[in-house]
Protein backbone atom coordinates (compact mmCIF):
# COMPACT_ATOMS: atom_id res chain seq x y z
CA UNK A 1 0.00 0.00 0.00
CA UNK A 2 1.09 3.52 -0.69
CA UNK A 3 2.02 5.75 2.40
CA UNK A 4 -0.89 7.65 3.99
CA UNK A 5 -1.22 10.78 5.39
CA UNK A 6 -1.03 11.00 9.10
CA UNK A 7 -2.30 13.59 10.96
CA UNK A 8 -1.55 14.38 14.46
CA UNK A 9 -4.22 16.24 16.56
CA UNK A 10 -3.21 17.06 20.33
CA UNK A 11 -4.95 19.30 23.36
CA UNK A 12 -3.52 20.25 26.14
CA UNK A 13 -4.63 19.36 29.30
CA UNK A 14 -7.68 17.39 28.57
CA UNK A 15 -8.71 14.30 30.86
CA UNK A 16 -9.16 10.98 29.56
CA UNK A 17 -12.77 11.20 30.01
CA UNK A 18 -14.19 14.40 28.77
CA UNK A 19 -15.65 12.62 25.10
CA UNK A 20 -19.48 11.86 25.01
CA UNK A 21 -19.34 8.69 22.97
CA UNK A 22 -17.02 7.25 25.76
CA UNK A 23 -19.46 7.59 28.52
CA UNK A 24 -19.60 11.11 30.07
CA UNK A 25 -22.82 12.38 29.55
CA UNK A 26 -22.20 16.12 30.18
CA UNK A 27 -20.33 17.40 27.35
CA UNK A 28 -21.26 18.00 23.36
CA UNK A 29 -17.90 16.52 21.31
CA UNK A 30 -19.59 15.75 17.68
CA UNK A 31 -16.72 15.72 16.29
CA UNK A 32 -14.48 13.40 18.89
CA UNK A 33 -17.48 11.24 18.55
CA UNK A 34 -17.11 10.55 14.62
CA UNK A 35 -13.19 9.92 15.52
CA UNK A 36 -14.10 7.54 18.32
CA UNK A 37 -16.33 5.35 15.35
CA UNK A 38 -13.72 5.84 13.23
CA UNK A 39 -11.43 3.38 14.57
CA UNK A 40 -9.91 2.51 17.73
CA UNK A 41 -10.18 4.02 21.63
CA UNK A 42 -7.20 3.29 23.78
CA UNK A 43 -9.05 3.02 27.34
CA UNK A 44 -5.48 2.90 29.01
CA UNK A 45 -3.46 5.54 27.66
CA UNK A 46 -1.35 7.48 30.03
CA UNK A 47 1.33 10.43 29.94
CA UNK A 48 4.44 8.89 31.47
CA UNK A 49 5.79 12.51 32.41
CA UNK A 50 2.21 14.41 32.72
CA UNK A 51 3.44 17.73 32.46
CA UNK A 52 4.13 20.04 29.03
CA UNK A 53 7.86 19.63 27.95
CA UNK A 54 8.45 16.29 29.27
CA UNK A 55 5.17 15.19 27.75
CA UNK A 56 5.90 16.79 24.15
CA UNK A 57 9.60 15.12 23.96
CA UNK A 58 8.44 12.11 24.39
CA UNK A 59 6.09 12.36 21.46
CA UNK A 60 8.40 14.07 19.17
CA UNK A 61 11.42 11.57 20.07
CA UNK A 62 9.67 8.13 20.95
CA UNK A 63 11.66 7.98 24.50
CA UNK A 64 10.98 7.70 27.98
CA UNK A 65 12.47 10.86 30.73
CA UNK A 66 15.45 8.58 31.50
CA UNK A 67 16.35 9.71 27.73
CA UNK A 68 15.07 12.88 26.77
CA UNK A 69 16.20 14.39 30.38
CA UNK A 70 12.81 16.22 30.41
CA UNK A 71 11.51 15.15 33.58
CA UNK A 72 10.31 18.83 34.25
CA UNK A 73 9.82 21.81 31.88
CA UNK A 74 13.81 22.11 31.87
CA UNK A 75 15.96 18.91 30.62
CA UNK A 76 19.53 18.79 31.16
CA UNK A 77 21.95 15.27 29.87
CA UNK A 78 22.92 13.33 33.06
CA UNK A 79 26.65 12.48 33.39
CA UNK A 80 27.56 10.53 30.29
CA UNK A 81 24.97 10.86 28.08
CA UNK A 82 25.52 12.86 25.13
CA UNK A 83 24.53 16.21 24.96
CA UNK A 84 21.76 17.23 22.77
CA UNK A 85 18.52 15.78 22.69
CA UNK A 86 18.85 14.24 19.28
CA UNK A 87 22.36 12.71 20.19
CA UNK A 88 20.23 10.79 22.67
CA UNK A 89 17.27 10.08 20.84
CA UNK A 90 17.78 9.94 17.27
CA UNK A 91 15.80 12.40 14.62
CA UNK A 92 12.27 14.00 16.00
CA UNK A 93 9.34 12.96 14.45
CA UNK A 94 9.16 15.26 11.89
CA UNK A 95 12.71 15.02 10.97
CA UNK A 96 12.48 11.68 10.30
CA UNK A 97 8.91 11.35 8.55
CA UNK A 98 10.75 14.17 6.25
CA UNK A 99 13.30 11.62 5.65
CA UNK A 100 10.40 8.85 4.66
CA UNK A 101 9.14 11.03 2.18
CA UNK A 102 6.21 13.54 3.77
CA UNK A 103 5.76 16.90 3.70
CA UNK A 104 5.40 18.23 7.15
CA UNK A 105 3.78 21.09 9.15
CA UNK A 106 3.26 21.98 12.65
CA UNK A 107 0.86 24.49 13.65
CA UNK A 108 -0.08 25.35 16.83
CA UNK A 109 2.02 25.06 20.70
CA UNK A 110 5.14 23.28 21.05
CA UNK A 111 6.37 24.30 24.09
CA UNK A 112 10.10 23.58 23.52
CA UNK A 113 13.19 24.13 24.42
CA UNK A 114 14.34 26.96 23.39
CA UNK A 115 10.69 28.27 22.28
CA UNK A 116 11.72 27.70 18.46
CA UNK A 117 13.76 25.09 18.30
CA UNK A 118 14.12 23.59 14.63
CA UNK A 119 11.40 20.06 15.22
CA UNK A 120 11.56 19.10 11.28
CA UNK A 121 8.43 20.65 10.12
CA UNK A 122 8.60 22.65 6.40
CA UNK A 123 5.90 24.73 7.69
CA UNK A 124 6.18 25.80 11.60
CA UNK A 125 3.33 27.75 12.32
CA UNK A 126 4.09 28.69 16.63
CA UNK A 127 0.89 29.55 18.99
CA UNK A 128 2.44 29.61 22.24
CA UNK A 129 0.53 30.99 25.21
CA UNK A 130 3.13 33.49 26.81
CA UNK A 131 5.88 35.46 25.30
CA UNK A 132 9.34 36.27 27.01
CA UNK A 133 10.10 39.19 24.87
CA UNK A 134 8.68 41.34 22.22
CA UNK A 135 10.80 39.54 19.96
CA UNK A 136 9.23 36.30 20.30
CA UNK A 137 5.29 37.45 20.45
CA UNK A 138 6.45 39.34 17.16
CA UNK A 139 7.82 35.87 15.45
CA UNK A 140 4.57 33.90 17.59
CA UNK A 141 2.73 33.45 14.26
CA UNK A 142 -0.67 33.61 16.10
CA UNK A 143 0.05 36.80 17.47
CA UNK A 144 1.71 38.11 14.23
CA UNK A 145 -2.01 37.12 12.87
CA UNK A 146 -3.67 39.19 15.24
CA UNK A 147 -1.86 42.21 15.07
CA UNK A 148 -2.07 42.00 10.72
CA UNK A 149 -5.89 40.50 10.76
CA UNK A 150 -7.25 41.86 14.32
CA UNK A 151 -5.03 44.80 15.57
CA UNK A 152 -7.54 46.44 18.00
CA UNK A 153 -6.69 43.02 19.92
CA UNK A 154 -3.31 44.09 19.87
CA UNK A 155 -3.55 45.65 22.99
CA UNK A 156 -4.65 42.30 24.95
CA UNK A 157 -1.36 40.86 27.04
CA UNK A 158 -3.27 37.30 27.80
CA UNK A 159 -4.83 36.67 24.31
CA UNK A 160 -5.72 32.79 25.71
CA UNK A 161 -7.25 34.53 28.77
CA UNK A 162 -5.52 35.94 32.56
CA UNK A 163 -3.26 33.37 34.42
CA UNK A 164 -1.65 34.15 37.72
CA UNK A 165 -4.28 34.63 40.36
CA UNK A 166 -7.00 34.14 37.15
CA UNK A 167 -5.62 30.86 36.59
CA UNK A 168 -8.49 28.85 37.94
CA UNK A 169 -10.88 31.76 37.31
CA UNK A 170 -13.75 30.79 34.62
CA UNK A 171 -13.52 33.50 32.31
CA UNK A 172 -14.95 34.41 28.52
CA UNK A 173 -12.60 34.96 25.94
CA UNK A 174 -11.08 38.31 24.74
CA UNK A 175 -11.38 37.75 21.40
CA UNK A 176 -14.74 36.50 19.66
CA UNK A 177 -14.59 32.70 18.67
CA UNK A 178 -12.94 33.58 14.98
CA UNK A 179 -10.28 35.36 16.10
CA UNK A 180 -9.31 32.97 19.06
CA UNK A 181 -6.63 30.76 18.77
CA UNK A 182 -8.21 27.11 17.98
CA UNK A 183 -9.60 28.58 15.14
CA UNK A 184 -6.55 29.97 13.77
CA UNK A 185 -4.50 26.64 14.23
CA UNK A 186 -7.44 24.72 12.56
CA UNK A 187 -7.95 27.28 9.44
CA UNK A 188 -3.82 26.96 9.31
CA UNK A 189 -4.32 23.13 8.91
CA UNK A 190 -7.01 23.07 6.45
CA UNK A 191 -4.62 25.36 4.22
CA UNK A 192 -1.81 23.02 4.47
CA UNK A 193 -4.44 19.93 4.43
CA UNK A 194 -5.09 21.64 0.76
CA UNK A 195 -1.73 22.09 -0.66
CA UNK A 196 -1.18 21.43 -3.77
CA UNK A 197 1.96 18.66 -2.78
CA UNK A 198 2.12 14.96 -4.49
CA UNK A 199 3.82 13.95 -1.56
CA UNK A 200 1.51 12.60 1.52
CA UNK A 201 1.78 14.84 4.58
CA UNK A 202 2.62 14.58 8.08
CA UNK A 203 0.57 17.01 10.21
CA UNK A 204 1.26 18.03 13.86
CA UNK A 205 -2.30 20.77 14.96
CA UNK A 206 -1.33 21.12 18.88
CA UNK A 207 -4.30 23.03 20.04
CA UNK A 208 -3.41 25.35 23.72
CA UNK A 209 -6.63 24.64 25.20
CA UNK A 210 -8.70 23.41 27.46
CA UNK A 211 -5.35 24.06 29.31
CA UNK A 212 -6.55 27.24 32.25
CA UNK A 213 -7.11 29.66 32.34
CA UNK A 214 -10.43 28.17 31.33
CA UNK A 215 -12.01 30.99 28.63
CA UNK A 216 -13.62 29.57 25.67
CA UNK A 217 -15.41 32.47 23.60
CA UNK A 218 -18.95 32.90 22.73
CA UNK A 219 -21.36 30.92 22.70
CA UNK A 220 -19.39 28.00 24.15
CA UNK A 221 -18.59 29.92 27.51
CA UNK A 222 -22.35 29.39 28.28
CA UNK A 223 -23.26 25.82 27.09
CA UNK A 224 -22.93 24.30 30.31
CA UNK A 225 -25.07 24.58 33.10
CA UNK A 226 -22.70 24.74 36.23
CA UNK A 227 -25.53 23.42 38.26
CA UNK A 228 -25.80 19.91 36.52
CA UNK A 229 -22.50 19.43 35.80
CA UNK A 230 -20.93 16.45 38.90
CA UNK A 231 -18.75 17.50 41.98
CA UNK A 232 -15.01 16.92 41.92
CA UNK A 233 -14.39 13.15 43.25
CA UNK A 234 -12.69 13.58 46.41
CA UNK A 235 -10.77 10.80 48.71
CA UNK A 236 -9.62 11.27 52.95
CA UNK A 237 -6.58 14.30 52.71
CA UNK A 238 -4.64 11.88 54.27
CA UNK A 239 -4.86 9.85 50.75
CA UNK A 240 -5.12 12.89 48.52
CA UNK A 241 -2.39 14.97 49.70
CA UNK A 242 0.29 12.73 51.01
CA UNK A 243 2.09 13.70 47.22
CA UNK A 244 2.80 16.88 48.77
CA UNK A 245 3.54 18.48 45.45
CA UNK A 246 -0.22 18.86 45.05
CA UNK A 247 -0.73 21.24 48.11
CA UNK A 248 2.14 22.87 46.73
CA UNK A 249 0.89 23.51 43.57
CA UNK A 250 -2.55 24.58 44.65
CA UNK A 251 -0.74 27.65 46.51
CA UNK A 252 1.19 28.41 43.80
CA UNK A 253 -1.61 28.76 41.29
CA UNK A 254 -3.92 30.38 43.84
CA UNK A 255 -6.31 27.09 44.12
CA UNK A 256 -6.27 26.16 48.09
CA UNK A 257 -9.37 27.06 48.78
CA UNK A 258 -11.87 26.26 45.61
CA UNK A 259 -14.84 24.85 46.77
CA UNK A 260 -17.42 22.47 45.46
CA UNK A 261 -19.67 25.26 43.54
CA UNK A 262 -17.26 27.08 42.24
CA UNK A 263 -15.22 23.94 40.93
CA UNK A 264 -18.40 22.99 39.20
CA UNK A 265 -18.39 26.26 37.19
CA UNK A 266 -14.78 25.70 36.34
CA UNK A 267 -16.04 22.47 34.98
CA UNK A 268 -18.44 23.99 32.33
CA UNK A 269 -15.82 26.36 31.20
CA UNK A 270 -13.67 23.38 30.89
CA UNK A 271 -16.47 21.80 28.61
CA UNK A 272 -16.77 24.86 26.87
CA UNK A 273 -13.79 25.00 26.11
CA UNK A 274 -13.11 21.62 24.64
CA UNK A 275 -16.53 22.12 22.89
CA UNK A 276 -14.91 25.05 21.19
CA UNK A 277 -11.95 22.98 20.23
CA UNK A 278 -14.29 20.02 18.79
CA UNK A 279 -15.73 22.64 16.56
CA UNK A 280 -12.62 23.66 15.33
CA UNK A 281 -11.40 19.75 14.84
CA UNK A 282 -14.68 19.59 12.53
CA UNK A 283 -13.15 21.73 10.17
CA UNK A 284 -9.91 19.91 9.74
CA UNK A 285 -11.79 16.73 9.67
CA UNK A 286 -14.08 18.53 6.81
CA UNK A 287 -10.83 19.12 4.96
CA UNK A 288 -9.32 15.87 5.39
CA UNK A 289 -12.67 14.26 3.77
CA UNK A 290 -12.03 16.92 0.78
CA UNK A 291 -8.46 15.70 0.46
CA UNK A 292 -9.74 12.22 -1.03
CA UNK A 293 -7.54 10.27 0.71
CA UNK A 294 -9.38 10.12 3.98
CA UNK A 295 -10.32 6.34 4.23
CA UNK A 296 -6.61 6.20 3.72
CA UNK A 297 -5.51 9.20 6.22
CA UNK A 298 -4.43 7.67 9.66
CA UNK A 299 -5.28 10.39 12.27
CA UNK A 300 -4.34 10.21 16.13
CA UNK A 301 -6.07 12.19 18.77
CA UNK A 302 -4.45 12.78 22.03
CA UNK A 303 -3.69 14.79 25.23
CA UNK A 304 -0.45 15.30 26.80
CA UNK A 305 -1.85 15.28 29.94
CA UNK A 306 -4.91 15.82 32.28
CA UNK A 307 -6.21 18.24 34.90
CA UNK A 308 -7.09 17.20 38.44
CA UNK A 309 -10.10 19.50 38.04
CA UNK A 310 -10.61 19.67 42.10
CA UNK A 311 -10.44 15.29 41.96
CA UNK A 312 -8.61 14.46 45.27
CA UNK A 313 -8.61 18.02 46.35
CA UNK A 314 -5.91 18.98 43.60
CA UNK A 315 -5.64 21.95 40.60
CA UNK A 316 -3.16 21.32 37.68
CA UNK A 317 -1.31 17.78 36.59
CA UNK A 318 2.24 16.60 37.96
CA UNK A 319 0.92 13.75 39.89
CA UNK A 320 -0.05 9.94 38.63
CA UNK A 321 -3.30 10.32 39.82
CA UNK A 322 -5.30 8.77 37.02
CA UNK A 323 -7.07 12.51 36.17
CA UNK A 324 -4.17 13.74 35.64
CA UNK A 325 -2.26 11.12 33.89
CA UNK A 326 -4.32 9.50 32.15
CA UNK A 327 -5.23 10.46 28.65
CA UNK A 328 -7.89 10.01 25.58
CA UNK A 329 -5.67 8.75 22.58
CA UNK A 330 -8.15 8.02 19.37
CA UNK A 331 -5.90 6.15 16.57
CA UNK A 332 -8.41 5.95 13.21
CA UNK A 333 -7.43 4.62 9.67
CA UNK A 334 -10.35 3.07 7.88
CA UNK A 335 -8.56 1.24 5.25
CA UNK A 336 -5.94 -0.19 7.68
CA UNK A 337 -7.39 -0.23 11.21
CA UNK A 338 -10.84 -1.65 12.66
CA UNK A 339 -13.53 0.63 13.49
CA UNK A 340 -15.57 1.56 16.67
CA UNK A 341 -13.76 -0.73 18.77
CA UNK A 342 -12.33 -0.32 22.50
CA UNK A 343 -8.91 -1.32 23.21
CA UNK A 344 -7.72 -1.73 27.19
CA UNK A 345 -3.90 -2.12 26.34
CA UNK A 346 -1.68 0.16 28.75
CA UNK A 347 -0.25 2.67 25.81
CA UNK A 348 1.43 6.02 26.13
CA UNK A 349 2.46 8.88 24.08
CA UNK A 350 5.64 7.03 24.11
CA UNK A 351 3.73 4.92 21.33
CA UNK A 352 2.83 7.62 19.03
CA UNK A 353 6.75 7.47 17.11
CA UNK A 354 6.13 4.20 16.22
CA UNK A 355 2.78 4.73 15.10
CA UNK A 356 3.56 7.24 12.36
CA UNK A 357 6.77 5.55 11.32
CA UNK A 358 4.73 2.19 10.93
CA UNK A 359 2.69 3.74 8.58
CA UNK A 360 5.17 5.08 7.27
CA UNK A 361 6.40 1.93 6.27
CA UNK A 362 9.61 2.00 7.94
CA UNK A 363 8.50 1.03 11.97
CA UNK A 364 10.89 2.24 14.37
CA UNK A 365 9.79 2.27 17.95
CA UNK A 366 12.59 3.49 20.05
CA UNK A 367 11.57 3.19 23.26
CA UNK A 368 7.58 2.59 22.68
CA UNK A 369 5.77 -0.71 21.62
CA UNK A 370 4.51 -1.72 18.44
CA UNK A 371 0.99 -0.16 18.70
CA UNK A 372 -0.18 -1.30 15.56
CA UNK A 373 1.21 -4.49 15.79
CA UNK A 374 -0.72 -5.42 19.29
CA UNK A 375 -4.28 -4.41 17.82
CA UNK A 376 -3.73 -6.79 14.62
CA UNK A 377 -2.29 -9.30 16.92
CA UNK A 378 1.52 -9.47 15.78
CA UNK A 379 3.16 -8.22 18.26
CA UNK A 380 3.14 -8.85 22.52
CA UNK A 381 0.93 -5.78 24.66
CA UNK A 382 3.03 -3.99 27.43
CA UNK A 383 3.11 -5.70 30.50
CA UNK A 384 3.30 -2.49 32.80
CA UNK A 385 3.59 1.11 32.11
CA UNK A 386 6.25 3.55 34.03
CA UNK A 387 5.99 6.95 34.91
CA UNK A 388 8.28 9.54 36.07
CA UNK A 389 8.30 12.97 36.89
CA UNK A 390 11.37 15.78 38.69
CA UNK A 391 14.84 15.21 38.45
CA UNK A 392 15.73 11.44 39.61
CA UNK A 393 18.14 12.52 42.73
CA UNK A 394 16.13 15.42 44.06
CA UNK A 395 13.72 15.21 47.26
CA UNK A 396 10.90 16.36 44.18
CA UNK A 397 11.25 12.57 42.73
CA UNK A 398 7.99 10.46 41.42
CA UNK A 399 8.23 7.11 39.95
CA UNK A 400 4.69 5.06 38.85
CA UNK A 401 4.09 1.32 37.68
CA UNK A 402 0.83 0.98 36.19
CA UNK A 403 0.29 -2.64 35.69
CA UNK A 404 -3.21 -4.39 34.00
CA UNK A 405 -4.72 -3.82 37.55
CA UNK A 406 -2.52 -2.06 39.88
CA UNK A 407 -1.08 1.40 40.27
CA UNK A 408 2.04 1.97 42.46
CA UNK A 409 3.61 5.35 42.86
CA UNK A 410 6.89 6.34 44.86
CA UNK A 411 7.67 9.60 46.11
CA UNK A 412 11.22 10.07 47.60
CA UNK A 413 10.22 13.27 49.35
CA UNK A 414 9.70 10.76 52.79
CA UNK A 415 9.94 7.47 50.63
CA UNK A 416 5.63 8.00 50.61
CA UNK A 417 3.93 5.30 48.78
CA UNK A 418 0.29 4.77 47.37
CA UNK A 419 -0.77 1.43 45.97
CA UNK A 420 -4.39 1.25 44.05
CA UNK A 421 -6.50 -1.63 42.63
CA UNK A 422 -7.78 0.27 39.70
CA UNK A 423 -10.10 -2.48 38.88
CA UNK A 424 -12.42 -2.26 41.93
CA UNK A 425 -11.32 1.36 43.38
CA UNK A 426 -11.45 3.41 40.00
CA UNK A 427 -11.26 6.58 41.62
CA UNK A 428 -8.03 5.77 43.77
CA UNK A 429 -9.94 6.94 47.02
CA UNK A 430 -8.16 3.96 49.13
CA UNK A 431 -4.57 3.19 49.48
CA UNK A 432 -3.69 -0.45 49.51
CA UNK A 433 0.03 0.21 50.71
CA UNK A 434 -0.64 -1.59 54.00
CA UNK A 435 -2.85 -4.39 53.14
CA UNK A 436 -0.82 -5.68 49.62
CA UNK A 437 2.56 -6.21 50.66
CA UNK A 438 3.32 -8.02 48.31
CA UNK A 439 2.00 -6.35 45.41
CA UNK A 440 3.49 -3.56 46.81
CA UNK A 441 7.11 -4.99 46.90
CA UNK A 442 6.27 -6.27 43.49
CA UNK A 443 5.51 -2.91 41.81
CA UNK A 444 8.59 -1.19 44.22
CA UNK A 445 11.18 -4.02 42.55
CA UNK A 446 9.92 -2.78 39.19
CA UNK A 447 10.14 0.95 39.62
CA UNK A 448 13.90 0.40 41.08
CA UNK A 449 14.78 -1.61 37.71
CA UNK A 450 13.25 1.00 36.21
CA UNK A 451 15.49 3.62 37.71
CA UNK A 452 18.59 1.67 37.11
CA UNK A 453 19.57 3.24 33.51
CA UNK A 454 21.84 6.25 33.55
CA UNK A 455 19.32 9.03 32.82
CA UNK A 456 17.75 7.82 36.32
CA UNK A 457 20.14 6.15 38.09
CA UNK A 458 20.71 8.92 40.54
CA UNK A 459 17.06 8.41 41.86
CA UNK A 460 18.19 5.15 43.28
CA UNK A 461 20.45 4.73 46.67
CA UNK A 462 22.30 1.84 48.38
CA UNK A 463 20.34 -0.88 46.39
CA UNK A 464 16.97 0.84 46.62
CA UNK A 465 15.44 4.11 45.56
CA UNK A 466 16.10 7.02 47.22
CA UNK A 467 14.91 8.58 50.07
CA UNK A 468 14.86 11.62 51.80
CA UNK A 469 13.68 12.88 54.87
CA UNK A 470 10.39 14.81 54.32
CA UNK A 471 10.20 18.65 53.91
CA UNK A 472 7.13 20.65 53.28
CA UNK A 473 8.14 22.98 50.50
CA UNK A 474 7.30 26.81 51.15
CA UNK A 475 4.21 27.64 50.15
CA UNK A 476 4.50 30.57 47.30
CA UNK A 477 2.69 31.95 43.86
CA UNK A 478 3.55 31.64 40.61
CA UNK A 479 3.13 34.68 38.35
CA UNK A 480 2.12 34.61 34.89
CA UNK A 481 1.96 38.11 33.32
CA UNK A 482 3.34 39.22 29.64
CA UNK A 483 7.00 39.35 30.34
CA UNK A 484 7.36 40.65 26.44
CA UNK A 485 5.53 43.94 27.54
CA UNK A 486 7.44 44.03 30.91
CA UNK A 487 5.56 42.75 33.39
CA UNK A 488 6.42 40.40 35.39
CA UNK A 489 4.81 40.44 38.92
CA UNK A 490 2.56 42.51 40.99
CA UNK A 491 3.37 46.15 41.61
CA UNK A 492 4.92 46.83 45.50
CA UNK A 493 2.47 50.01 45.09
CA UNK A 494 -0.71 49.36 42.88
CA UNK A 495 -0.07 53.42 41.24
CA UNK A 496 3.31 51.71 39.96
CA UNK A 497 0.79 49.51 37.55
CA UNK A 498 -0.50 52.51 36.45
CA UNK A 499 2.62 55.07 35.78
CA UNK A 500 4.37 51.35 34.16
CA UNK A 501 1.55 51.00 31.96
CA UNK A 502 1.28 54.72 30.85
CA UNK A 503 4.87 55.07 30.05
CA UNK A 504 4.74 52.05 28.11
CA UNK A 505 2.11 53.50 25.62
CA UNK A 506 4.27 56.80 25.48
CA UNK A 507 6.87 54.82 24.03
CA UNK A 508 4.88 53.10 21.67
CA UNK A 509 3.64 56.33 20.43
CA UNK A 510 0.00 55.61 21.39
CA UNK A 511 -2.47 58.68 21.58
Amino acid sequence: MSQPDVLFVMTDQQRFDTIAALGNPHIFTPNLDQLVRRGVTFRNAYSTCPVCVPARYTIRTGCEPPTTRAFVNVSEPAQGQRRTMTERCGPYLAQRMRQLGYRTFGIGKFHSSPWDEQLGYEVHLHSEELYESPEQRRRDAYAAWIADEYPHFSFIEGLMGERTEMYYIPQMSPTPAEAGVERWAAARAVEQIRADDARPYFGLVSFIGPHPPFAPPLPFNRMYDPDRMPNPIKGDLETDHLDEQIPWMNQCIWAEDINDPLARILKARYYGEISYIDDCLGRILDAVEARGRSQDTLICFFSDHGDHLGDHHAWQKESFFEASCRIPLLVSCPARLPRDRRSDELVCLTDLFGIATSAAGKPEFREGIDLLGTLAGDAPPREYLIGYYAEPGSPQFKVMVRDTRWKYIFMANGGRELLFDLENDPNELHNAIQTQPTKAAECRTKARSACDVPGARAGLGDGDLRVFPFHERQRNRICQFDASRGVAEFPRKPEEALQNFLAQHDRAGDP
